[in-house]
């Protein structure tokens, strides 16, 4: 079965942000009534932020069962929890603490004082553990994710899968990343072919210096000089623009909205 792409293009970074809230909830409420239980990988940065809080405000809120949606992260910066610095701790002050979630089903990043320690090797390997006790009975070693989110960095990374480094090349469901070049360096994160098993993701990015690492990436760039570049969802791969991060494509790349 072939993979749809496509690119989305909004005016600007505030109207990208409540389009990417309203066609999130549209993803959920659709995949929910389809299979009853869903689940969503989540992003951080200050795209993320917008997206979740423009979520929050909706009225289409109360039409998804919260209680049946399993949260969780595609990367994390390794620090201790409630640090207002991991993915985690944003996303539960823009969006999850407001909603009626199991507990049980939400699966944040182990934090460096959790109980895996200071270790991030021994973290990310306690979240590829988490992630294949969750994976269906004789499937593989994850579990199913309806939609997976990622923000595009001005080098070309995704999550925490940075150009050239370690993370790159790894085939393990999770990678610990040391050394990062944006920091903090000490990180954890899915790795592209644990990205790549979603139905769908949806890479949302605004702003000119996104422009020149997209239009490579959409041009074909190698997963390990440009990670963006190797991320497709197994049924789609939708990018999510504002017009300055859509700069360099070509006319007929993209749909225009608003």
């Amino acid at each position: 079965m072939s993979t749809e792409h496509s690119v989305i293009v909004h005016g600007d970074k505030e109207l990208l942000a409540e389009a990417v809230a309203a066609r999130l909830l549209v993803r959920l409420i659709d995949a929910q009534s389809a299979r009853g239980d869903v689940a969503v990988v989540l992003t951080g940065g200050r795209v993320a932020a917008a997206v979740y809080q423009a979520v929050a405000a909706s009225p289409a809120l109360s039409a998804i069962d919260w209680n049946r949606v399993d949260i969780w992260w595609g990367d994390e910066r390794f620090l201790p929890a409630g640090h207002p610095d991991r993915n985690e701790t944003q996303a539960r002050t823009a969006l999850l603490d407001a909603l009626k979630l199991d507990p049980a089903r939400v699966h944040p990043m182990p934090p460096s004082d959790g109980p895996a320690g200071d270790d991030p090797e021994a973290a990310a390997a306690a979240y590829a553990a988490e992630l294949a006790a969750a994976a269906a009975p004789g499937s593989a070693r994850l579990p199913h994710f309806d939609l997976l989110l990622l923000g595009v960095g001005e080098d070309g990374h995704v999550a925490s899968v940075f150009p050239e480094q370690p993370a790159a090349y790894d085939t393990r469901a999770v990678a610990a990343v040391r050394g990062a070049p944006k920091p903090p360096p000490v990180r954890i994160t899915l790795t592209l072919p644990t990205i790549n098993t979603a139905e769908e993701v949806w890479l949302i990015a605004t702003g000119p210096d996104k422009a020149a690492p997209i239009g490579m990436a959409i041009s074909g760039a190698g997963r390990v000089q440009l990670p963006a570049g190797g991320v497709e969802g197994t049924e789609r791969t939708l990018w999510l623009l504002d017009r300055a991060a859509a700069a360099d494509l070509p006319p007929k790349t993209v749909s225009l909205r608003s």
